[in-house]
């Protein structure tokens, strides 16, 4: 089979960093995303390249064609090649030496088996030849591909062993990916869901947070919860908050509002909940108040009147998870409150505290007639001024 022709592959800098590379001589080729995402005809993002030549001979190669290169990540072979078209992570083909579930010792290889075979799934071990296209599949990934079947390479428990994460990713894979779920790998990720607690949290939430957002998040959701696998590191998600999600994603694809993340986390867990999983999970603390205020409900003023005050983003998190319409502020950007507290000592008012209240007063009223213009809060400012000071 020959990868198709895609925008990706003609990026500028990509075919002279492959000959730089050696690839008209099989010494590196194209691998993982780039060409599954091809091949299942996906926009490709992020650009890998495979290749038999040791770190410091990139390095070289790379320097002498003048291509910058950073060593990001050079104690596991991995060299980012900074091109016109954008960067291009160039890794040294590896075998495992050691794995604890967390981290692996690699040893560098030139076989191309030894490095697919080190892999997670069979549609992430795909190689092809940037000069000619031709695609090497070593362990079946074409025929599941054709499947959409995310099945791990080899023995799924071993794979697992050597790295706990990809418990999180054979599902995150599955929603996004997968039609026909492997029935091996379902088991072993059902089997060894403890290993999850081994995991920082960091990586629990990357994955976590990758999956709500996939296209069949809702159902696969539901089976994790099924199996018990969030049990170990998020028992907080279970059946009724994959009911909930289902609501939300039907809700989210009515107003034509994307999936996001933290709106969906925040309605699998219960609220009070909310602030426990964020630190947990070691989130943002933007993100951490986000979760914490997106069930708070829709509040009593009216949809824009909630953008106004809590911010856009938060306000839609509200909006949806409340189950109310969002058509009216999809799309709507309040205005800046046209008056000041100035404006109010002009009007009598001594400064300090009263000028304070009386300004939220004035503001509210604004809003509750709709955010008229500044001549209307003038008027609204001097009858409440007035009757103020008798």
């Amino acid at each position: 089979m020959i990868l198709p022709v895609a925008a990706w592959r003609l990026r500028d800098g990509l075919e002279p960093l492959a000959k730089v590379l050696g690839a008209a001589d099989g010494d590196s080729r194209f691998v993982g995303g780039a060409v599954r995402d091809t091949l299942l005809g996906i926009d490709v993002a992020d650009v890998d390249i495979a290749t038999r030549l040791p770190p410091q001979e990139v390095i070289e190669r790379l320097q002498d064609a003048r291509i910058k290169a950073v060593p990001t990540g050079l104690a596991h072979g991995t060299i980012t090649a900074v091109t016109a078209g954008g960067h291009v992570e160039v890794t040294t083909l590896r075998r495992d030496v050691s794995t604890d579930g967390r981290h692996a010792i690699i040893a560098y290889t030139d076989d191309w088996r030894e490095d697919a075979a080190r892999r997670d799934f069979t549609m992430n071990a795909l190689y092809a030849d940037p000069t000619t296209g031709e695609i090497f599949d070593y362990f079946g990934g074409l025929d599941d591909l054709a499947a959409r079947r995310v099945r791990f390479i080899g023995d799924p428990l071993q794979r697992i062993a050597e790295d706990h994460l990809r418990i999180l990713r054979f599902f995150r894979f599955h929603a996004r990916f997968g039609s026909t779920i492997d029935e091996a790998g379902l088991d072993a990720c059902t089997a060894r869901a403890n290993d999850l607690m081994a995991l920082s949290r960091e990586r629990v939430a990357s994955e976590v947070l990758k999956l709500l957002v996939a296209a069949n998040a809702v159902p696969v959701v539901a089976l994790m919860v099924e199996r018990g696998i969030f049990r170990a590191v998020l028992p907080e998600i279970d059946a009724e908050g994959a009911d909930r999600l289902a609501l939300l994603a039907d809700r989210e694809t009515a107003a034509g509002i994307a999936a996001d993340p933290i709106r969906r986390l925040a309605i699998t867990i219960a609220p009070a909940a909310a602030e426990a999983v964020g630190a947990r999970l070691k989130l943002s603390n933007t993100d951490r108040k986000r979760l914490i205020a997106a069930t708070a409900g829709p509040g009593t003023e009216g949809a824009k009147a909630l953008v106004y005050r809590a911010g856009s983003t938060v306000a839609i998190d509200r909006l949806l998870i409340a189950g109310e319409d969002v058509s009216a502020v999809r799309d709507w950007t309040p205005p800046a409150f046209p008056f000041s507290g100035g404006a109010l000592v002009e009007r009598g008012l001594r400064k300090g505290p009263d000028v304070a209240a009386m300004l939220r007063r004035v503001e509210t009223q604004w809003i509750v007639e709709g955010f008229p213009d500044a001549a209307r809060v003038g008027a609204i400012a001097d009858e409440m001024v007035t009757g103020a000071l008798g």
